[in-house]
């Protein structure tokens, strides 16, 4: 009797904070990472995750968000935040696409699932050319910010909604 091993496969995880920071908003709650990576480790033999995101001259918030994310073994991708005048207003722009395509094409041969949290539909492309390479892509996104384009492409979404009891950032406790 031969004896079926079910091994996880090698996943390597790129986040999209601009797209995750939308994400919490819309949904009115906010992620617990550490969750997140312990509920990726179930599923997948996790090699690495990074998190993409831009950063505001000086803001402390954003500093102390990205040594969580490093204490916790998410490696954070930083750039700093780009400033558009336009009119009489500064708008903040944060765009990691190029970066994050960059690095999940060249480390391809490194994984064999990549697993993008992000709905952008920018990355339609990146998809079919790592299905072309052989490499699965699971996408993490809510139901309204998840682009048609990515859900008929990849191999499976996951609706972080659907998550909101395993990764929900727990309420601050309040000091009596």
């Amino acid at each position: 009797m031969r004896v079926k091993i079910n091994k996880k496969q090698k996943a390597k995880v790129y986040i999209d904070g601009a797209n995750m920071f939308y994400a919490q908003k819309a949904l009115g709650w906010f992620f617990d990472f550490e969750k997140i990576k312990k509920h990726l480790e179930k599923k997948y033999d996790v090699i690495d995750i990074k998190y993409y995101t831009d950063v505001k001259k000086d803001d402390q918030k954003i500093k102390k968000f990205l040594r969580y994310l490093d204490r916790i073994e998410i490696e954070p991708i930083t750039k700093p935040l780009k400033q558009i005048k336009s009119g009489q207003h500064i708008v903040f722009k944060s765009n990691f696409d190029v970066e994050m395509t960059m690095d999940i094409l060249l480390e391809r041969q490194s994984y064999e699932i990549c697993v993008l949290f992000s709905g952008d539909s920018d990355f339609h492309a990146l998809v079919k050319k790592l299905k072309d390479f052989g490499n699965k892509v699971v996408v993490y996104s809510t139901r309204r910010m998840i682009s048609w384009e990515l859900k008929l492409s990849v191999d499976q979404y996951v609706f972080l909604e659907d998550l909101k009891e395993q990764i929900k950032k727990p309420p601050p406790l309040r000091a009596e």
